[in-house]
């Protein structure tokens, strides 16, 4: 992709047959977005992980659709180049309605697509609401970090045959409800390639190996600040040096060479 080219659902989609790896980080705010757009970063997700890294919190289930749409605003203010994906937060998209409702408030906000965690029959009527009203969706399965308490913590998931068959049709019902993008999160490599390879859209992984079209990362982590524990997924690009503009560079062509994840950085089984 040339550096100024506007990514779009096409140009994702091209790059998915193409076989391009697709590059994501997470961003809160219109002077991280600046550094992310130079660096060549295909999408920005405005993650409820601001919960985590800004707001200080345990988890994400406290941040609010107030505190989505004042983020967006502002990482839209400070990217025109990648494409800006925007997290719905707990309890925000439990039935269609309110699906919509918050959806039009994050668009409004800046977002060009909106995700969603989860692929229970509630989720994929909702999926199927938006795409029915033209609001592109991201779909996320795995680990996914709005239902930590019943998941009992942050484990790796799919590691069981009914867990396996679960994620795989749950997968693609969220293709079928119109998701064009899926992330799957701390899922094994073969799993997530397996998902990849009968699906037409691009894939985005966070602990799920390389075998996926594309990889996500909290900006936050890539650049050392994730505090005392560090997941096995996370690779610190500041530590060799240079400013933080530098490190974004370096995960950009990390992810587009795929070098990044290594085994080591990927659940195996």
């Amino acid at each position: 992709m040339s550096p100024g080219k506007k990514v779009t659902l096409l140009e994702l989609a091209r790059m998915r047959a193409e076989q391009e790896p697709i590059s994501v980080l997470t961003a809160y705010d219109a002077s991280f977005a600046r550094v992310l757009d130079r660096a060549g970063v295909d999408c920005i997700l405005v993650g409820d992980s601001l919960g985590n890294v800004i707001q200080g919190r345990e988890t994400t289930v406290p941040v609010t659709l107030d505190d989505m749409a004042y983020h967006v605003s502002a990482v839209r203010r400070g990217s025109s180049r990648a494409m800006l994906i925007a997290d719905l937060p707990y309890m925000s998209y439990h039935n269609r309605d309110v699906a919509v409702e918050s959806s039009a408030r994050l668009m409004q906000s800046g977002a060009e697509m909106v995700k969603l965690e989860g692929g229970t029959p509630s989720i994929i009527d909702s999926v199927q609401a938006l795409t029915d009203l033209g609001v592109p969706v991201c779909g996320h399965l795995g680990l996914t970090p709005q239902s930590v308490h019943q998941l009992s913590g942050y484990r790796v998931q799919g590691r069981s045959e009914h867990a396996r068959e679960t994620l795989i049709r749950q997968s693609h019902e969220l293709v079928t409800a119109g998701a064009a993008m899926l992330v799957l999160e701390c899922v094994p490599v073969a799993l997530a390639g397996r998902i990849q390879a009968e699906l037409d859209i691009p894939i985005i992984g966070i602990g799920a190996g390389r075998e996926v079209a594309g990889q996500v990362l909290v900006l936050y982590d890539l650049l050392g600040l994730q505090g005392a524990h560090s997941p096995r997924f996370v690779r610190n690009f500041l530590v060799d040096g240079g400013d933080i503009q530098a490190a974004v560079e370096r995960y950009v062509a990390a992810v587009k060479q795929r070098d990044f994840p290594s085994d080591r950085e990927a659940f195996l089984d």
